[in-house]
């Protein structure tokens, strides 16, 4: 049977929960950065495949499935917005090292902490723009969308 994974806010940790037992908890404060990796546009939450959560010691990948991407990420839009933590990434601009790719064949939780060296290589490669939360995100696609929107769009994120 294929386990159930779902990440919440509990006060100022973010716990994620398989089959309804605890078996993480981050302290919200250590988080230094996040990285949502999607795919196509990364319009919706559904385009991104994988988060990847940078602390002082090392990384904590969740796959789309844990909810880290919707739930987490949606609630608390201040708290995100005040920490100017938050980036997205095209997935084929931030490769992972081909073990961690690999999840889809069976290979790994779909939670994973990982130590610095493990990643910190592969993550200083990434193409990192400024970060944004949801709604600026947002506002920041609609302003594209717009007649000569793109190049004003552009000067707000340089």
């Amino acid at each position: 049977m294929k386990s159930t994974w779902r990440t919440l806010w509990q006060q100022r940790d973010i716990v994620v929960f398989r089959d309804e037992v605890e078996v993480d908890r981050l302290a919200a404060d250590r988080i230094e950065r996040v990285f949502l990796l999607y795919a196509g546009s990364g319009d919706t939450p559904g385009d991104i495949g994988v988060s990847l959560v940078e602390l002082a010691d090392g990384y904590v990948l969740f796959e789309g499935e844990t909810g880290f991407a919707g739930r987490v990420n949606f609630e608390r839009q201040d708290w995100w917005h005040s920490r100017g933590c938050v980036h997205w990434i095209a997935a084929a601009s931030a490769p992972l090292p081909w073990r961690l790719r690999l999840r889809g064949l069976g290979n790994g939780p779909a939670v994973r902490r990982l130590a610095r060296d493990e990643l910190a290589g592969a993550v200083a490669a990434w193409p990192v723009e400024p970060a944004q939360t949801w709604d600026e995100r947002k506002r920041w696609r609609i302003e594209k969308t717009r007649a000569f929107g793109a190049a004003q769009g552009q000067n707000a994120h340089a």
